[in-house]
C-alpha cells in the first residue's frame, strides 16, 4: 500500500524548498449566523484552515470554492464577494509522497465571501479530519498556517478586498 501524500507549508522560510509550479486555488470565508467562521482540520498536515482547493480545467473560481466547500465540509454556500487574492512568494508548500518530494508550489489563492445556503457539516475523511464553526475571538485557540491566518484576519476586520 502506498504512503499517503504529506504537505509541508512554509512561511518566510529561507530554507525552503525553492518552488517548482504555481497554482491557482480558491478558498471560501463564510459566517454562520452568529458571525462563527467555518474552519476545518486538514488530514495531510493536521492545521486548521477556511475550505479550500485548486481549481480544476473547466470551472471557475466561485465554482471551485463552492466545490470544495461542499467536498471538505459538506456544507453548500454561494458565492457573495471577495475576500482578496493572497500571491505572496513568502509562502511555499511542498507535496511529500513518502519521502519523496512530488511538488513545492507557491500558491496563488483568491479567497470568496459566501453565505451558507444549505447542507450539514459532514467532513469527507480524506479531505477534513473535523469541521466546525468558530467564533473569532476563538480563532487563536486554533493552529493554522500563517498565510490562511492572513485571509482569515483581512475577511474579520475589513469589507474591502485584499490584493497582494
Amino acid at each position: 500500500m502506498s504512503e499517503p501524500t504529506r504537505r509541508i507549508d512554509y512561511w518566510q522560510d529561507p530554507n525552503a524548498p525553492k518552488p517548482t509550479s504555481r497554482k491557482t486555488s480558491a478558498s471560501i470565508f463564510v459566517r454562520d449566523g452568529e458571525g462563527r467562521l467555518l474552519l476545518l482540520r486538514r488530514v495531510d498536515n493536521d492545521l486548521w484552515t477556511i475550505p479550500t482547493g485548486g481549481v480544476k480545467k473547466g470551472e471557475t473560481v466561485g465554482q471551485a470554492g463552492v466545490r470544495e466547500c461542499r467536498e471538505e465540509t459538506g456544507l453548500d454556500v454561494e458565492v457573495v464577494g471577495l475576500v482578496g487574492v493572497f500571491s505572496t512568494p513568502h509562502h511555499v508548500i511542498a507535496y511529500l509522497h513518502g519521502d519523496r518530494v512530488d511538488e513545492v508550489r507557491q500558491p496563488i489563492n483568491i479567497c470568496l465571501r459566501a453565505r451558507l445556503v444549505g447542507g450539514e457539516i459532514r467532513p469527507q475523511p480524506s479531505e477534513a479530519a473535523e469541521v466546525r464553526w468558530v467564533a473569532p475571538a476563538d480563532i487563536g485557540e486554533y493552529e493554522i498556517h500563517p498565510a490562511l491566518m492572513e485571509r482569515i484576519v483581512h475577511g474579520l476586520t475589513s469589507a474591502d478586498p485584499y490584493i497582494a
